[in-house]
């Protein structure tokens, strides 16, 4: 599997982008501590084209995250907070009457942005939440029979709880199966809450990013051109096997009721070409693959009750399938 040189072309822009993207991790820290496989899942989603469901216990800095990334990408970015009484209108907009003229005009939802945050995304019933799937899918919204293209970047990063299942709505499988990758934002370590705590203290405030320090690294053309050199970086005929594998030995596990589809498996490959690119490299190694297998596949696969119960998880099944699927050489 030796290296290419298709992407000659993009050497330059590419490799400014490779530098913008990079110094993505450096600004975002001014902010959120300790957070860099997250920061890293969203640039890799960006990359892809593709959506995050962000998964963590309340006050982990899930929203701060997103708006720390959109700040130093310079995009636009807007804030949903999903509850049981939230409307698909609320979302995607809606026509409004004018008295004036006496005719109808369309006044544009919170999801015509770039980074759109749908905050605690189970909160709301699944029709509001299906509202949302032809925007992460086509990148549009269609409101009385017209369809509106969404901007350029977009992204949707929705978070939920793994604690207070009462009164929500668990997405469906074909809804998690629409989100490129499924990060879980775990609680700090013992210095990370003390660095949190130390810049509270110095009067650190996160609703102030600016204030903070954040500023932008890179932005849409950089983006643009990373994509372009993403596009560009080779999978050897092994590579794409082992993704193969790896997806229809889910399909085939004791523990699992529902194994990872074939969108899964080209989701797999496009996050393991995006993180090659990200380290340097126009060819994808298996490395690349077992990097970005859990947060590719964990929200796409379902567990047996009786795993379930043994103690079982997602991540737990994927690791072992990666320990028993033929690694190619």
């Amino acid at each position: 599997m030796a290296p290419t040189t298709d992407n000659a072309g993009y050497a330059g822009d590419a490799g400014t982008a490779r530098s913008s993207l990079e110094a993505l991790r450096t600004e975002i820290a001014k902010a959120v501590v300790g957070q860099d496989p997250a920061v890293t899942g969203l640039v890799v989603a960006l990359l892809c084209r593709g959506h995050v469901l962000l998964e963590g216990v309340p006050g982990v800095a899930k929203t701060l995250l997103v708006r720390a990334l959109a700040s130093t990408l310079e995009l636009d970015t807007k804030r949903v907070q999903f509850t049981p009484d939230l409307m698909p209108s609320d979302i995607t907009g809606s026509l409004v009457y004018d008295a004036r003229t006496a005719e109808f005009s369309f006044q544009p939802g919170p999801v015509f942005t770039n980074l759109l945050l749908a905050d605690e995304i189970n909160r709301t019933p699944p029709k509001t939440q299906s509202s949302l799937l032809e925007a992460m899918e086509e990148r549009q919204v269609t409101v009385d029979g017209t369809p509106r293209p969404l901007p350029e970047p977009f992204l949707v990063a929705a978070t939920q709880n793994p604690v207070e299942y009462e009164g929500t709505y668990p997405l469906p499988e074909a809804q998690l199966d629409r989100f490129l990758l499924k990060l879980t934002i775990p609680l700090p370590s013992r210095q990370d809450e003390i660095d949190v705590l130390t810049r509270h203290a110095e009067g650190f405030n996160p609703r102030d990013l600016r204030a903070a320090g954040l500023r932008p690294v890179a932005g849409a053309a950089d983006l643009e051109a990373a994509r372009a050199a993403v596009a560009k970086t080779s999978v050897s005929p092994e590579i794409t096997g082992y993704v193969v594998d790896i997806c229809r030995a889910t399909r085939e596990s004791p523990s699992l009721t529902l194994g990872v589809s074939p969108r899964g498996a080209t989701a797999l490959l496009a996050t393991a070409r995006a993180w090659a690119w990200l380290t340097g490299r126009d060819y994808v190694i298996p490395d690349d693959v077992k990097a970005l297998a859990l947060p590719t596949l964990r929200h796409r696969i379902q567990l047996r009750p009786e795993a379930e119960m043994e103690g079982v998880t997602a991540d737990s099944v994927i690791n072992a399938i990666l320990a028993h699927v033929p690694v190619p050489r």
